[in-house]
């Protein structure tokens, strides 16, 4: 009885840490599509697309704002389509913010992206890292993060009709550091604890995906703030 109970525990940590690979494994091609998509975009000159009478064009909001109805939307149906289907969605999503990226790294040094990039990694790691290892229920957090997204959505809009200040900026990029860091723990958590409960392997393979776009989202999100951060600096 005890061997087991010692080989089931062993089968299911075993299944989790695969899980999480997998999970991490789909987050890292999503985030080196955006990369590739955004050095495309400004080698090719395809970024000038972007601009129209040296201001972001409609086009761009259309992509931006396409692409955030698009990843609202797969979240929304992630236990209803075939996870094939949710990586393609995710892969487009993540090719849509290579585009919308493209503007803010090609005006951006290149010391200021490898300093975004280091910080983003280590800030992300650490977080990932601490829901995953935490007995703390942080399942308070969510909607406070969740409220805290909406605010930053509303004022990314509000921006583009009304000039915000370099000082008003620096607090919305300290914001959106602080908001998708304390995400990447709770997504971790909420990511370990389904799959402890879930039995079912098609909605383990559904919430892998889903785990990954989470888990894209907050580090491409760090990312743009701490890059933000390092500009108004700058």
């Amino acid at each position: 009885m005890v061997a087991n109970k010692s080989i089931a525990k062993a089968q299911k940590i075993g299944g989790i840490e695969l899980y999480i690979k997998r999970i991490f494994g789909y987050m890292a091609a999503a985030v080196g599509l955006t990369a590739l998509t955004t050095y495309l975009m400004i080698a090719s000159g395809g970024i000038v697309n972007l601009f129209h009478n040296g201001s972001l064009s409609a086009a761009y909001y259309i992509i931006a704002f396409g692409g955030l109805g698009l990843s609202l939307w797969a979240q929304a149906r992630a236990f209803s389509m075939k996870p094939s289907t949710a990586l393609i969605l995710l892969f487009i999503y993540s090719v849509l913010m290579g585009i919308v990226l493209s503007p803010m790294v090609a005006f951006s040094s290149m010391d200021s992206i490898v300093m975004a990039l280091i910080l983003a990694a280590v800030m992300f790691g650490c977080m990932t890292l601490f829901g995953y290892k935490t007995i703390k229920d942080l399942s308070f957090l969510g909607i406070f993060l969740f409220l805290g997204m909406i605010g930053l959505i509303l004022v990314g809009v509000v921006s583009i009709f009304v000039p915000l200040g370099a000082t008003f900026n620096q607090i919305v990029c300290l914001l959106g550091v602080l908001i998708f860091a304390l995400f990447a723990a709770y997504d971790m958590q909420t990511l370990k604890n389904a799959y402890n409960v879930i039995s079912d392997e098609n909605q383990k393979d559904q919430l892998a995906v889903l785990g990954a776009l989470h888990m894209y989202i907050s580090f491409v999100a760090l990312f743009e703030y701490i890059l933000g951060l390092l500009n108004n600096r700058d």
